[in-house]
């Protein structure tokens, strides 16, 4: 992060649009604010603010790197964000200012990430535990920006703490635990020191929630404890019987007195709190491990986050479950644009294909194939069909409204289909395998016919393009070759070599170039005709391979992403970058500027979706 920094510093930022994501992962990352009016929750680098009422999205920039935790003063007033950093290198504590969503202060003390963060109850201090490689929990006054005092989290002999939670009513006083070890805290301001109890409690794996008399904690054994925060004694533990099936993750006490609880299985339960052991009331299975329950206004409903990367919005009384947001949690492979639009996308990764509408983001269809990963994803020139390459060899067709599937093409190639392309007459769909052939098939209504199979690449095909005209295209394969093809003669018309893994091509509009890029970090210009040596070489990053390119409509500028997480706009002729866009978590996979240039979509390994405002007015 500290190259990007430099490098980056004085460039012009792109805008954000809309994010399509949420990290599931992050505990507790996904709140309510106060004003009952926003959700708050990570993705990447960003935090999300969110309106509830219609979903419209705002952001907060300021990380360098994926945010880890965050909390949400009582009053309203402050969020805090810490973030995790490369080893060796201190990890930052945003504190922002909400009414004015700007940074109120940056604390930095912790060595390579912040674990949990947890304010006071009258936004007097502001309490952090580092990760691991640090394990410390430091208490910092929010007025004057500075630390108070430190303390490493947990006894030697104890396990690594987890979590933080202040008392309700208490600026004094506040809870870490973690695996094996509870510990009440006493803040004393005159001497600038915190001193633990240690409580006991046996077996205890980690606890989340507080109510002044008790503290209750969730253990990873499926367990409920509550201890008394006075004798720091377990005063019962619960259920009996039936356990929390792999584990607690999440406790929420409402103001009913009764208690949510989300398990690591998925299952999210409603329970009567002071009947021990524990009564199921009302419970419901979501996918994946539910890792946050944020309430609405005095807890009539509430909304919650699972590891899926969905959100589901629950009502108190009927316990009536809506799903509200949805996204992928595993790497998107390959983003499309419908031609003409800059409305309707697709993405595309494990299991399913999904098309997306721009404006308030939202899923409008979803394909699944249950254990087969899609590699790559495009629609028909005419928008009457979606054609998908698939890891188990196959291409598949379906129908962009419907989802049906109109055709499969079997055993297309050997080492799974790699990469897709169609075109322009939608008669012929071409496409790369993992075994490096290149094959172009004709399509009939509902039949095809292979017409020829083009042996050349050692390796895998991992981009194609097609020639607006139909009578080429450019593939470009990890052998480091890249090779443009007669696709009506079917014969090789020229061939670039270097020494690199070339990951993507693209033609400039007016297809007397190519432009490559792979591990080399480098943008390679390439004269068609004449493909032996490049025009033109740009170092495109200083740090990992450039996976994704894309050029405008009109040829002036193309955009780069890939393993630093950064998104590139360049101007073509001078070579230089005009435009950068900070906001993905992990390695940037694809990215496509949509045909009129309004906007463009990057996808990332950590299964974000970002739309930018693309910065440049096309020329007529």
């Amino acid at each position: 992060s500290l190259i990007m920094d430099v490098e980056t510093e004085s460039i012009p930022r792109l805008e954000l649009e809309a994010v399509i994501g949420f990290n599931g992962h992050v505990s507790s990352g996904l709140r309510v604010h106060p004003d009952n009016e926003h959700m708050i929750y990570p993705l990447g680098c960003t935090i999300i603010l969110k309106r509830i009422k219609d979903g419209k999205q705002e952001f907060l920039h300021g990380h360098t790197n994926n945010v880890t935790c965050i909390s949400v003063s009582k009053s309203g007033l402050y969020i805090a964000s810490g973030q995790v950093n490369f080893m060796g290198f201190k990890a930052t504590i945003i504190i922002w200012d909400y009414a004015t969503r700007t940074i109120y202060t940056e604390l930095v003390l912790h060595k390579a990430k912040v674990e949990a963060l947890a304010f006071s109850p009258n936004d007097k201090y502001l309490v952090s535990l580092g990760g691991q490689d640090d394990g410390s929990i430091v208490v910092w006054n929010i007025e004057t920006k500075q630390a108070i005092c430190g303390s490493p989290a947990s006894a030697q002999s104890a396990g690594h703490s987890l979590i933080l939670q202040y008392s309700n009513t208490n600026d004094n006083i506040f809870v870490s635990a973690g695996s094996g070890t509870l510990r009440v805290w006493e803040l004393d301001l005159p001497n600038r020191k915190i001193r633990p109890t240690e409580c006991q409690t046996g077996k205890l794996k980690r606890t989340i929630s507080e109510d002044d008399q008790f503290i209750f904690c969730g253990t990873m054994s499926g367990d409920i404890m509550k201890v008394n925060l006075k004798t720091k004694l377990l005063n019962h533990c619960g259920p009996a019987k039936s356990k929390y099936s792999m584990g607690v993750n999440v406790i929420k006490i409402l103001k009913s007195g009764d208690l949510l609880v989300g398990c690591g299985s998925g299952t999210f339960v409603f329970a009567f709190l002071y009947f021990f052991p524990l009564p199921h009331i009302r419970k419901v299975d979501l996918e994946k491990a539910v890792t946050s329950i944020a309430t609405l206004g005095d807890g009539n409903e509430f909304f919650v986050g699972t590891e899926a990367a969905q959100m589901y919005r629950f009502s108190y009384e009927n316990f009536k479950v809506e799903l509200i947001s949805t996204s992928h949690n595993e790497a998107v492979k390959d983003v499309a644009i419908l031609f003409g639009t800059s409305e309707l996308f697709a993405t595309c990764s494990d299991e399913d294909i999904r098309v997306w509408y721009t404006g308030k983001p939202k899923e409008l269809l979803r394909i699944t194939i249950p254990n087969v990963t899609c590699n790559s994803v495009d629609f028909m020139f005419n928008g009457q069909s979606i054609i998908s390459a698939w890891n188990d060899g196959k291409i598949r067709l379906f129908g962009p409204e419907s989802g049906k599937l109109m055709l499969t093409i079997h055993n297309a190639h050997t080492m799974g289909a790699t990469a897709i392309a169609g075109t322009r007459d939608c008669k012929r769909i071409v496409s790369g395998g993992g075994e490096g052939q290149v094959c172009v098939w004709e399509l009939k209504p509902r039949s095809y016919r292979l017409l020829e199979a083009m042996k050349k690449h050692k390796a895998a095909v991992t981009c194609l393009k097609i020639k607006s005209d139909d009578t080429e295209c450019v593939s470009a394969s990890s052998d480091g070759t890249c090779i443009i093809w007669d696709i009506v003669r079917f014969v090789v018309r020229q061939m670039m070599i270097a020494n690199t893994l070339f990951r993507t091509v693209c033609y400039h509009p007016e297809e007397f170039q190519i432009i490559t890029s792979g591990t080399d970090r480098k943008v390679a210009y390439w004269d068609v005709f004449e493909g032996k040596s490049a025009l033109r070489q740009l170092e495109a990053s200083q740090s990992g391979a450039i996976n994704g390119m894309h050029i405008s409509q009109d040829g002036k500028y193309f955009v780069t992403g890939g393993d630093d997480k950064l998104v590139k706009v360049w101007d073509y002729m001078l070579g230089g970058v005009t435009h950068v866009g900070v906001g993905h978590g992990g390695s940037i996979t694809s990215m496509k500027i949509c045909s009129n240039s309004r906007n463009l979509v990057s996808t990332s390994a950590d299964g974000a979706i970002l739309c930018w405002k693309f910065p440049h007015v096309p020329s007529s």
